[in-house]
């Protein structure tokens, strides 16, 4: 009878235990506000458990049901580093379209891309880098300085059009649910952050507070005040001799008390420990974590944030300080769904299908179209007829995948450079040449493909290629074909079947030359391979490198050499390049050879984001860390232009590159110069619609166009004075907000409904628009503000509005613009606030910076 007792007993502590472990814990429980289940999650970790979910690759914790999370991901113009996704034009171009609808429906075709890759990876339960859903952008830092190679990623000069985008891209990524967010949006690098690349970690940028408020500033606190981003990044440099990850004045005074923020703050990647290494703002490793925390910086990307724990031990930091950061980040992942059931989360079921559909595609091209702005057309030489003779495309950024992605991007599923957007739209019966010319910024002579004369396969010209549907040559080939020219575009020209992430490729056949001599070959290929060429033996397989590899060797006429590649391919994107340099003839000299048997010549050239960008270790002739130290098209381009004008046939110069160019010589001498910027992946069809008439182009410039950097001040100089079309009175190239037309427009009776408010009113313009061309076009309609009689520095003028208006031929409408007060205002720095000042505004409403109609308006008290 008493061991029956203890039997009982045992099995109703057994019960009870099981019956507790299948509670519902307040944490999973979703009838609880995510404020309270926040909280009771944080209490049941350890410090150990809590220091390690501040930093970006956040490890699981099993007994809690917590799973990895990494912080960092991207998506600047496209879900970036993990593999296929639509690419759009690059943030620059993104900020030429001056179209913020635009805008918010690229960011809307980025995030279901995200959320689509974010749960296959959790279905394949994976947790890597670029797989989660917090992802650090969009940049709104103001491009002060046409130097800063960095550039490329924001939205340009001006702190209104920065915000405006800025806004609507934030919308488009975090969604419109009431409830939960689709993806985290975190605007960079809070506050005052644009170069120098090379001296980013220990730099200390000096303003005045009314170009920290007047430009600065302002981008920010619209994103996070109006687009509601849910994180923000604090930029590597100091701010006013305070490291802005450890900044009181940013994290705390200006972005929480001022503005409200609730989300977030994380470091840029090891900013926290630039704070003692670098800055020398504390003694120790402890305190630098611990500063940073406790102004505001919540979540740190890398991994000084362990010395958390001794920092704690030592009394540098209070746990329950920590705490208030953790909830922070907790309560992100918390609004994302990632604690609760996927049926009750409205973007968990988003499939991987919409992953570089069709419709997505589609928006990256009208977005590429939308960015290409026209600098100048003379003698009516753009559009191009479809049904030119000849046509030679020349250029080093003619047949380049890198210029169309810039940087942070992604890999398309297939992509069209200018040389193939250019073959895909002439007739038949036109013959396209195409010759590099030369290199980017290199003076060594560029490289040619091998002319298909020269390559035999039997008795056909070209070379046998051979796909492998494996990494291993395995089995028989998926598919066998003949190839004129060794520059394979996969994803242009793809192979039916063809595992386009894993494949191998075998080509074979002969080479015979006309002239003996001394041969140089190269191969541009982005994965391993072996070459070779008769003697010539190259090797790109045990640790292979990106860049392209030149040999040489002495071949002679007559005599057939066996050609043999074999190529692995992994990841994206894929191509193969197989180049020479001839003995007689250089890539210079074939150039000008096809531009004087073709009715017109469209040179490709610009920069790339190989010689422009973040913090990059090569020094080039021009360049220094990603910066510039030149604004002017590269020597070896510049000559190269001479020569093809010299020709006498028509040279359409076409500018890929992510900041501005001081083109003068191009722009004096050439009929016709096109902005192209890094146009995302179908930025050759793009270009060719626009080159050709079947787009009207409409993009207008984002940044100013200097004719020489020596007419800025110190790039070091952070002051905004003789910067940008606010503050800048010299005399520009090309203005902010310029971009011609195939069409006309006319601006007539502008008109204020009224023309005398009191400081806290409203009043609006109006201005009758007409279409007085041939061409339908898009006008975009810009409205411009300046503060006449101020006592305060004011900027030459500001922009305040932009309005894209598509009319046919002879079509007019009205455009309007409600002016408001804030429209008018700068802020006080004794009252503390927003302030508008009674007296006389001049209001400029037109076609660019430089090109307004202007009317006067009065301020009384």
């Amino acid at each position: 009878m008493k061991i029956q007792k203890i039997t009982v007993l045992v099995l109703l502590a057994f019960v009870s235990l099981t019956a507790k472990a299948q509670e519902k814990l307040p944490y999973l429980d979703t009838s609880l506000s995510f404020e309270q289940r926040v909280s009771d999650l944080v209490s049941r970790m350890t410090l150990e458990e809590k220091v390690g979910q501040m930093m970006n690759d956040a490890p699981a914790i099993p007994r809690l049901n917590v799973p990895a999370h990494e912080y960092w991901n991207e998506c600047l113009h496209g879900v970036a580093r993990a593999g296929k996704a639509t690419v759009f034009p690059q943030a620059i171009g993104l900020a030429a379209t001056f179209d913020t609808n635009l805008i918010f429906e690229s960011a809307t075709v980025i995030s279901d891309e995200a959320r689509a890759k974010h749960h296959e990876a959790l279905r394949n339960n994976s947790f890597k880098r670029y797989e989660g859903l917090t992802y650090w952008t969009p940049n709104v830092n103001i491009f002060r300085d046409p130097r800063w190679g960095r550039g490329q990623e924001t939205y340009g000069e001006d702190p209104y059009l920065t915000a405006q985008m800025g806004v609507n891209f934030i919308k488009g990524l975090q969604g419109d649910d009431s409830k939960y967010l689709k993806l985290v949006a975190t605007p960079k690098h809070f506050a005052v952050h644009s170069g120098p690349e090379p001296e980013r970690h220990y730099f200390d940028a000096i303003t005045n507070k009314r170009d920290l408020y007047d430009t600065y500033l302002p981008a920010f606190k619209a994103t996070i005040m109006e687009g509601k981003a849910y994180s923000i990044m604090g930029a590597y440099n100091r701010y006013m001799g305070k490291p802005c990850c450890a900044s009181h004045e940013l994290l705390d005074d200006i972005l929480r008390k001022k503005w409200g923020f609730e989300g977030f703050v994380v470091s840029d990647c090891n900013a926290i420990r630039d704070i003692h290494d670098y800055h020398n703002y504390v003694d120790s490793k402890e305190e630098a974590a611990a500063v940073a925390v406790k102004a505001g910086c919540d979540l740190n990307c890398g991994n000084r944030y362990s010395y958390l724990v001794s920092a704690v031990q030592k009394g540098v930091i209070k746990e329950s300080e920590i705490d208030v950061s953790l909830k922070r980040i907790f309560l992100a992942r918390f609004k994302l769904g990632m604690f609760d059931p996927v049926e009750i989360v409205p973007y968990a079921s988003t499939p991987m299908s919409v992953v570089s559909s069709e419709k997505h595609r589609a928006l990256a091209l009208e977005t590429a179209e939308k960015s290409i702005v026209l600098l100048k057309n003379s003698n009516q030489t753009l559009p191009l007829s479809k049904n030119l003779n000849s046509i030679a495309v020349i250029g080093p950024n003619a047949n380049d995948l890198d210029v169309l992605l810039g940087n942070y991007n992604g890999f398309p599923a297939n992509y069209v450079t200018p040389l193939d957007g250019i073959k895909a739209k002439v007739s038949s019966n036109t013959k396209v040449y195409y010759e590099t010319g030369c290199q980017l910024i290199d003076t060594t002579s560029a490289l040619s493909f091998i002319p298909s004369q020269f390559l035999k396969n039997g008795k056909v010209e070209g070379l046998q290629v051979a796909y492998y549907n494996n990494q291993n040559f395995e089995g028989s080939p998926l598919q066998i074909r003949n190839e004129r020219i060794i520059n394979s575009n996969w994803n242009l020209n793809p192979i039916e079947g063809l595992n386009e992430a894993a494949f191998s490729v075998k080509i074979t056949g002969e080479l015979q030359v006309d002239v003996t001599g001394e041969y140089v070959f190269a191969l541009e290929a982005d994965s391993k391979y072996k070459l070779s060429i008769g003697d010539l033996k190259v090797e790109n397989w045990e640790k292979p490198i990106r860049r392209l590899i030149k040999n040489k060797v002495t071949l002679k006429k007559g005599k057939k050499y066996p050609i043999n590649i074999e190529y692995v391919h992994a990841g994206y994107p894929a191509k193969l390049k197989l180049l020479w340099k001839e003995p007689t003839k250089s890539s210079f000299d074939n150039a000008i050879e096809i531009a004087k048997k073709s009715d017109v010549v469209v040179f490709v050239g610009g920069i790339s984001p190989n010689v422009e960008g973040e913090e990059m270790p090569v020094k080039w002739d021009g360049f220094k860390g990603g910066d510039r130290t030149n604004i002017e098209l590269p020597e070896v381009q510049k000559n190269l232009l001479k020569a093809l004008h010299a020709t006498g046939k028509p040279v359409v110069l076409v500018l890929l590159n992510g900041s501005a160019l001081a083109v003068l010589w191009e722009n004096e001498n050439l009929p016709a110069i096109v902005e192209a910027w890094y146009p995302g992946e179908l930025g050759g069809t793009a270009l060719a619609n626009v080159l050709f008439g079947d787009v009207n182009p409409s993009g207008r410039l984002p940044v100013t166009f200097y004719k020489t950097f020596k007419d800025l001040p110190q790039f070091v100089n952070y002051s905004m004075k003789g910067r940008t079309y606010r503050y800048f009175e010299g005399e520009t190239l090309y203005p902010f907000g310029f971009g011609l037309s195939y069409t006309q427009f006319e601006y007539k009776n502008v008109a204020l409904s009224k023309s005398k408010i009191n400081s806290n009113e409203n009043t609006t313009l109006t201005v009758d628009l007409k279409n007085i061309g041939n061409f339908k076009g898009d006008e975009v309609v810009q409205l411009y503000v300046k503060d006449i009689e101020s006592k305060e520095v004011r900027p030459l003028k500001s922009l305040r509005g932009i309005k894209r208006v598509s009319l046919n031929p002879q079509e007019s409408t009205q455009v309007s613009f409600t002016i408001k007060p804030e429209d008018l205002s700068f802020y006080d720095f004794v009252k503390d606030k927003e302030v508008v000042e009674p007296g006389m505004f001049e209001i400029g409403v037109g076609k660019s910076s430089n090109d307004f109609v202007k009317i006067n308006l009065e301020v009384i008290k």
